[in-house]
C-alpha cells in the first residue's frame, strides 16, 4: 500500500507510474477524491464530538427544566455523533479499498511497457557451439530421463499434469543447489529459515497478492489458507505488526520452501519438462531495511544472484523488467535469465525486487526512527531468488556431453559427494 500523504502531495508521480505500467491512471484521482471525502467526514465527526463534550459540561452544571432540555439535545447530538462515526469509517474503508488496488510507484529509470519491453543490462558468457563439438544438444527432459533424474510420466500419474518426480541424481542435484545457495546466504549474513507454505489471507494479501482474483494462487477454502508461490510471503509476514530495530543494518532471512503455482493462463506453454510446473523448491532471500538503504541492498541481492550463477557456470543476461511486468508490490525488479541451448532463448532463473515500503505498510511493519525524529515509519522490503528447481533445466542442457551424461560444475561437486559427472543409466 502506498502512502496516501505522498500521493496527495505528489499525485503526478503516481499518474506517471500508472502510465508506465499501462494501468488505470484514473485510479489516482479516485483515491485523491476519496481521501478528500474521508478527511471532510472525519473533521465533521470530530467537530460533533467536541460539541458533545461541551454539552456534557453544560448538562452537569444545569438544573431543573434547563437540564431536561439539554439532555434531550445531548441525546440528539449523540445520535449525530454515532452517525458521523459510521460515515467516517465507511469513508475510510472506501479509501482503503481504492488504495489496495494501486500498485507501488515505480522507480526512476524503470522501462515503460509490458512483458516484452525490458532492457538488457548486461550479458555474461557465450553460448556453446555444439555443432563444433560434433553433436546436437538434447533438451533437459531427454537428458533427465537418460540419467534417471526426472520422471514426468509418473508425476502425472500421481498428481496430474505439470507434476514430476526428481529422483536419483536429479533429487541430489536439487538438494546440492539449494544447500549451496543456503550456505552462500549464511555467509552473506542471512538467517536461514524453513518457512510455512500455508498462510492466512491477510498475510498473502499484505504481501501484495490479490486473494480474491489471482488465478495463480491455490486456496484451501475449508481452512481459509493459501499455498504460497514463494517463501517471500511467509518471510514478509514474519514481522507483521512489529517494530524493528534497523540500527545495525538490514535484517536478512533466507527461506527454503516448496512453492505452488496454478499456472493459470499458461495452457500450451512449456508443457514439456520442468520449466513451468505447479510445485517446485526454492531458496529465497528476504531483507528488511530502511527505504534509503533499499537501493544499495537491491544491488547486493542482484550481485549474490550472479555469484550463484557463476558457481554453476551458466551463461546469462540481466534485464531491467518493464513497469507493466513488475507485479503489484515491486518498484523495480531485475531478472537473471540463463541461456537454454535447445530453445535458443534466455529463460528466467532469478528475480530480485525492491518493494520499498509497499508491503510493510500493508503488513504494519515499522522501524524506530533515528535520534532526533519522532515516532516510527514503514520499513522497506526486498526479495531475491538464490536457487530453484528450474535451474536444473539450464544446468543439464548447458553442461551436457555427447553421450547424454552431464558434467557437474566444480562448485557443486562437494555438495554431490565429489561426483564430477552425472552418468547415463547403465553406462559403464
Amino acid at each position: 500500500m502506498i502512502d496516501v500523504n505522498e500521493l496527495r502531495e505528489n499525485p503526478e508521480k503516481f499518474r506517471t507510474s500508472q502510465r508506465a505500467r499501462r494501468a488505470d491512471v484514473a485510479l489516482v484521482d479516485a483515491i485523491i477524491s476519496a481521501d478528500s471525502r474521508r478527511r471532510e467526514v472525519v473533521t465533521s465527526a470530530e467537530s460533533l464530538r467536541a460539541d458533545q463534550n461541551a454539552f456534557g459540561k453544560r448538562v452537569a452544571q444545569a438544573k431543573g427544566d434547563e437540564k431536561q432540555a439539554l439532555l434531550a439535545e445531548v441525546k440528539e447530538l449523540a445520535a449525530s455523533v454515532k452517525a458521523a462515526a459510521v460515515e467516517a469509517e465507511a469513508a475510510r474503508q472506501d479509501q482503503d479499498a481504492l488504495l489496495r488496488r494501486l500498485p507501488n510507484a515505480i522507480q526512476d529509470g524503470v522501462p515503460a511497457g509490458g512483458e516484452d519491453d525490458f532492457e538488457v543490462i548486461k550479458t555474461v558468457g557465450t553460448p556453446r557451439d555444439f555443432s563444433a563439438e560434433g553433436f546436437t544438444p538434447r533438451d533437459h527432459l531427454e537428458i533427465g530421463e537418460l540419467i534417471g533424474a526426472i520422471d514426468m510420466e509418473r508425476g502425472a500419474k500421481v498428481s496430474g499434469s505439470r507434476f514430476y518426480f526428481l529422483k536419483g541424481v536429479g533429487a541430489r542435484l536439487e538438494l546440492a543447489l539449494l544447500n549451496m545457495a543456503m550456505d552462500q546466504a549464511v555467509q552473506a549474513g542471512f538467517t536461514p529459515m524453513i518457512t510455512p507454505t500455508l498462510v492466512r489471507p491477510e498475510i498473502m494479501q499484505g504481501t501484495g497478492f490479490d486473494v480474491a482474483h489471482d488465478a495463480e494462487i491455490y486456496r484451501l477454502a475449508e481452512d481459509d489458507l493459501y499455498l504460497v508461490g514463494t517463501s517471500e510471503v511467509a518471510m514478509a509476514g514474519y514481522h507483521s505488526d512489529e517494530i524493528l530495530d534497523l540500527s545495525s543494518g538490514p535484517v536478512r532471512y533466507a527461506g527454503w520452501s516448496s512453492c505452488y503455482r496454478r499456472e493459470a493462463g499458461s495452457h500450451g506453454k512449456d508443457t514439456r519438462g520442468i520449466i513451468r510446473v505447479h510445485q517446485f523448491n526454492k531458496v529465497e532471500m528476504f531483507a528488511y531495511t530502511t527505504e534509503e538503504e533499499s537501493y544499495a541492498e537491491h544491488a547486493r541481492m542482484l550481485a549474490w544472484e550472479e555469484e550463484m550463477l557463476a558457481k554453476v557456470e551458466l551463461l546469462y543476461r540481466v534485464i531491467d523488467t518493464a513497469a507493466g511486468d513488475l507485479g503489484m508490490s515491486a518498484a523495480r525488479k531485475f531478472d537473471c535469465e540463463a541461456w537454454v541451448p535447445t530453445q535458443e532463448a534466455y529463460r528466467e532463473l532469478t528475480s530480485t525486487s525492491n518493494c520499498t515500503t509497499f508491503q510493510a505498510r500493508r503488513l504494519n511493519i515499522r522501524e524506530r526512527q533515528p535520534e532526533g525524529y519522532k515516532g516510527t515509519r514503514a520499513v522497506a522490503t526486498l526479495n531475491g531468488t538464490l536457487a530453484t528447481t528450474r535451474w536444473i533445466v539450464a544446468i543439464l542442457e548447458h553442461h551436457q556431453n555427447a553421450d547424454g551424461s552431464v558434467t557437474v560444475p566444480e562448485a557443486l561437486r562437494p555438495y554431490l559427494g565429489g561426483l564430477d559427472v552425472l552418468p547415463v543409466l547403465g553406462a559403464s
